[in-house]
């Protein structure tokens, strides 16, 4: 991967802008509580989401690395990057792969510019990380279909335009995995509601979703009905290998850092072997990273970084805290402790998002063929 440092120092310099400015401050698992759509325009005004696409859909045509640059950046200094988050790193990409040319000049343009955003409507009750289980239906209504079901733990819902919804347009028979679709849900429908689900640290960012025969014209469909279950593997890959898998806690880790050398020998040593994992996953993500530019389905690799990356995300916060309660430790840093107490409260959704890690092992397991 090539250093980039032009890029490097051009967003450095604008994070350092922001942050003097007051635009924003920095937060851990900032892809998932940072939701601010005027950082969200201002990043869409340098031409910083949609990097990758093509400029007749309102992209840059830049490469896939400059724009793991880009993105490293932004998660390391904790900037509010939620709001664009999800449409950015993976709507994008599903609809210049799988979806229609109207689809792609309506929707596109808006993502990229910062103000078209997305929720992801996969999981649901009762369903746990099962996907091929899911009950949400859609039934043929003329020129369209009428879905009703529930998804759950579906990231800013109530304050996104769409979600791509999967729903089962065929009933289930021996093929678990057929008769499934994507759709494009317009979240202000009839018949959509969107209950906010508060979590441990008081934010509400995961929701529920109600369908109750909300009607989705055929033009709103993405790729071909019952293909489903591809398309959406396809989608999981971005969403589970990006460096937002293990760099969620990186303003905790970095700020523990500056204060290692008043910290006792043990603790630098854990600093050090956290320091070596997070390279090693970052250079798997660049990878990957390169797979999916190149139109390839890294299914199991992407697994595998998402599954790593919730193990070092906790036991990072594990390593700061052991750290700062050793008899031997100076007093913790007053802007440290704010951190570290929000990413306790906020560990248990690691391993919701993206999938559990028992399906992720899943994944991988069949991919080596001892399962």
């Amino acid at each position: 991967m090539g250093d980039h440092g032009a890029l490097r120092a051009e967003v450095r310099d604008f994070l350092r802008t922001c942050r003097d400015d007051g635009v924003f401050e920095p937060v851990c698992d900032s892809w998932l509580r940072g939701h601010s759509p005027r950082f969200s325009k201002m990043l869409g005004d340098r031409g910083w989401l949609g990097m990758t696409w093509p400029k007749e859909y309102g992209g840059h045509e830049r490469t896939a690395t400059e724009r793991f640059v880009v993105i490293e950046e932004l998660l390391a200094a904790g900037a509010p990057v939620a709001a664009h988050w999800i449409a950015d790193r993976q709507t994008g990409p599903l609809l210049l792969r799988y979806g229609t040319e109207e689809q792609r000049r309506t929707i596109l343009p808006g993502i990229a510019g910062g103000e078209t955003y997305f929720a992801i409507g996969m999981s649901e009750p009762d369903s746990g990380s099962d996907l091929a289980s899911i009950r949400t239906r859609a039934e043929r209504d003329g020129a369209g279909w009428r879905v009703t079901g529930r998804k759950i733990w579906t990231s800013h819902a109530h304050r996104s335009h769409y979600a791509i919804t999967l729903v089962r347009t065929a009933p289930r028979g021996e093929d678990r995995h057929a008769g499934l679709s994507q759709f494009l849900v317009d979240l202000t429908t009839p018949g959509v509601t969107i209950r906010p689900i508060r979590i441990l640290t008081g934010e509400e960012h995961f929701t529920e979703v109600v369908l109750e025969d909300v009607y989705v014209p055929d033009e709103m469909v993405v790729g071909t009905v019952g293909e489903g279950w591809a398309q959406v593997m396809a989608e999981l890959a971005y969403e589970r290998s990006g460096p937002e898998r293990f760099l969620s806690t990186y303003p905790l880790i970095a700020r523990h850092a500056d204060e290692a050398a008043t910290l006792p020998d043990a603790a630098r040593a854990d600093l050090g072997d956290l320091t070596a994992r997070l390279w090693a996953l970052r250079t798997m993500s660049v990878g990957v990273s390169g797979m999916l530019q190149r139109g390839e389905s890294p299914n199991t690799r992407a697994a595998l970084i998402k599954d790593m990356g919730t193990a070092l995300e906790r036991e990072s916060i594990e390593t700061v805290r052991r750290a700062w309660t050793n008899p031997a430790a100076p007093p913790v840093p007053g802007d440290l402790g704010p951190l570290l107490a929000e990413t306790q409260l906020g560990a248990p959704a690691f391993t919701l998002r993206g999938g559990t890690n028992e399906i992720l092992r899943g994944v991988i397991a069949r991919a080596l063929g001892v399962r």
